[in-house]
């Protein structure tokens, strides 16, 4: 690179600067929108997909909507999303309700085993200085308190144990609680407040964020001509200290002044050797292959009236240890991972499952068919009354997409052993002067709302502000 063109790249104002967002998922969006609001005119956003939202995806099912990815607004102070939208008649509260618990026998637990169950996982935390993973504090958790409520019966307290653990990984998207490090519990920040479903779909949020017209399907509002989908970023040349070159899977070349890297971080840990040249610092690479991105899936059966009776809202399995070893040994071993099925707000007719973990990746790569045939086994083998062939049907596979590679992020144990985190992972790359030249965003560079659309929001913001305080400064000097 001549000193020429490095002196022309330091030239630029946020009349010229070029700058390239890759993903338009929610951190995307949230990027390029808050930079032509802070008056930079050159911004391009690349997505891989043949749509915008990233891992929200709100797709017409039923009567209405659904959401294969991010469903529910987590609380309202402290959280964007919230503010953004609760002025627009978007959100509904969601109500409380007791999950029912039932064993393999089909023996549903008393109202009160339920309640007491619901409050051990509500309540469950990590203590302050704790040395050791998730799985430990919540096996002296339950040592301490959660034996006693369930039952005097030890077989059934033990069932109760391990479904309380799906339930937990479900929520934090690990395997398993013992690869999960504390700092999930420790460095997350709850939003206060009430919970709240979408009446019309995740997908409203971002027509919030692009002030796009309800009357005009697919319209990107504010970032009309700025979007360019079904364009995969193959390779990022960032060497020197002047432009940097990308080029898309098709062989299109772009030149930039910025990028803004907002890929999940599945699709980091899988394609970064090859996709940034040269290779990314080592801190960098610490944090992509330290930090973990969960799986976590959903099932979502219509039917012609709703099969479940009025008094069950929600209803998570116990398995007898005896079946759970015949389980194991047959076809449909997937099915041990499978945390809960629940009504659906605004959707009567409709169930809706989940499934975490090596299980969740599994029954991904199988026939939406044998899918299916293994679920109506499970219903029989668990509920007293008959749950008929669904209408309908249609499940998530957010592994198994290259785009993705998973469903949301967590602190492993691992990151721990690496002395890493989200702050390396959001933390940009710049030249000798300080400008940034590549940055990170996503829910997964998100130090206190990870996991979350909000976070991923927030940290799309994050960097624009940092374009922003960075030209301002020099406009200043």
């Amino acid at each position: 690179m001549s000193a020429c063109s490095e002196a022309t790249a330091f030239l630029r104002t946020k009349e010229t600067a070029r700058i390239v967002i890759i993903g338009a998922g929610a951190s995307g969006i949230a990027a390029a929108t808050r930079l032509l609001e802070q008056g930079f005119k050159n911004v391009l956003v690349f997505e891989a997909e043949d749509r915008i939202g990233g891992r929200i995806n709100t797709i017409p099912f039923a009567d209405s909507v659904i959401d294969l990815g991010a469903q529910w607004c987590h609380g309202e102070e402290g959280n964007v999303v919230y503010e953004k939208a609760k002025d627009l008649n978007l959100l509904g509260k969601t109500h409380d309700f007791v999950v029912q618990f039932i064993r393999s026998n089909k023996e549903i637990l008393t109202d009160e085993q339920n309640k007491a169950l619901m409050k051990l996982t509500n309540e469950f935390d990590v203590p302050d200085e704790y040395e050791g993973s998730v799985g430990d504090a919540f096996n002296a958790y339950w040592k301490e308190d959660g034996h006693k409520l369930v039952s005097s019966d030890s077989s059934i307290a033990k069932e109760a144990q391990d479904c309380l653990r799906r339930i937990l990984c479900s929520m934090e998207a690990c395997d398993n609680l013992s690869e999960l490090s504390t700092r999930n519990f420790r460095n997350f920040a709850n939003s206060g407040g009430d919970q709240y479903s979408w009446k019309k779909g995740f997908g409203k949020f971002l027509s919030v964020l692009l002030n796009s017209s309800e009357d005009q399907p697919g319209d990107l509002g504010v970032l009309k001509g700025h979007v360019h989908l079904n364009k995969r970023i193959a390779k990022i040349n960032w060497k020197g200290d002047g432009e940097l070159t990308l080029r898309c899977w098709n062989g299109q070349i772009v030149s930039a002044d910025h990028v803004i890297c907002t890929v999940s971080l599945g699709v980091l840990k899988e394609k970064h050797q090859k996709l940034f040249v040269p290779a990314l610092p080592a801190s960098k690479i610490r944090s992509i292959e330290g930090l973990k991105l969960g799986s976590v899936n959903k099932f979502l059966l219509e039917f012609e009236e709703q099969p479940v009776p009025d008094n069950i809202i929600e209803m998570t399995f116990l398995w007898l240890e005896e079946d759970l070893k015949e389980l194991r040994n047959g076809k449909y071993f997937w099915l041990e991972s499978i945390c809960y099925f629940h009504r659906v707000d605004g959707q009567p007719r409709l169930l809706e499952g989940w499934i975490i973990g090596a299980h969740a990746r599994y029954m991904e790569t199988i026939s939406e068919e044998h899918v299916l045939e293994g679920l109506m086994w499970l219903f029989r083998k668990f509920l007293k009354f008959p749950i008929p062939y669904p209408k309908n049907f249609i499940r998530s596979q957010w592994h198994s997409n290259p785009n993705f590679r998973g469903s949301y992020s967590f602190y492993p144990t691992y990151a721990d052993e690496l002395r890493t985190g989200r702050t390396d992972l959001a933390s940009p790359l710049v030249d000798v002067n300080g400008r940034p030249r590549i940055q990170f965003a996503g829910e997964a560079t998100s130090r206190n709302h990870f996991s979350t659309v909000h976070g991923a929001t927030e940290s799309g913001w994050r960097e624009a502000d940092r374009l922003h305080e960075f030209y301002e400064a020099r406009a200043a000097n």
